[in-house]
């Protein structure tokens, strides 16, 4: 499931929402510099109504047509699978790891919350800290002479170093 898709499943988690409410929350959560377009958002609500993870209700507003969501049991249950089974680039993309961290609430089994975090832990602990590549590998973060990407350097590993402490704190290991 993509970014969208699970943006989608997981904003509809907490309230019935139109097409454009949706997408303000979705651009709010990812910032502007990746927008959504209406037309993918079209195509992804489309394919969850057929699909039956979400329903559609139409309402007149203003004198306009108004579609708005709202996420049905199976929509539920297949959020709830997808963010247990978080790995991969949603587990080691800070972007696509912020969005299934803004839904995690929704799993309702904390063992299974417990497992997604440590899986991202375990990405933190391993080599996470090399930004930059000489196009052959990455290089040592010591070895970049930049200072406004030994600036980015710096700035990342903060909060790689924040985020890891929060996770040991919320997993009770040392």
């Amino acid at each position: 499931m993509n970014t969208i898709e699970l943006m989608t499943l997981g904003f509809l988690s907490e309230e019935p929402l139109c097409g454009y409410r949706l997408r303000k929350k979705m651009e709010q959560l990812q910032g502007y510099m990746q927008a959504v377009s209406d037309g993918t958002l079209h195509s992804v609500t489309n394919k969850f109504v057929k699909a039956g993870y979400i329903g559609e209700t139409f309402n007149v507003v203003n004198g306009r047509r108004l579609r708005e969501f709202h996420l049905e049991e199976a929509g539920r249950a297949k959020l709830i699978e997808e963010l247990k089974e978080t790995s991969g680039y949603n587990l080691t993309n800070i972007t696509k790891w912020a969005v299934v961290m803004s839904f995690l609430s929704v799993i309702p089994d904390e063992v299974d919350r417990r497992a997604v975090l440590q899986r991202r832990l375990d990405v933190l602990e391993s080599d996470v800290r090399r930004l930059y590549s000489d196009g052959e590998g990455p290089i040592d973060n010591d070895k970049v002479e930049d200072k406004y990407r030994r600036a980015i350097i710096l700035v990342h590993d903060a909060e790689i170093d924040a985020e890891r402490q929060w996770l040991r704190q919320e997993l009770g290991v040392a």
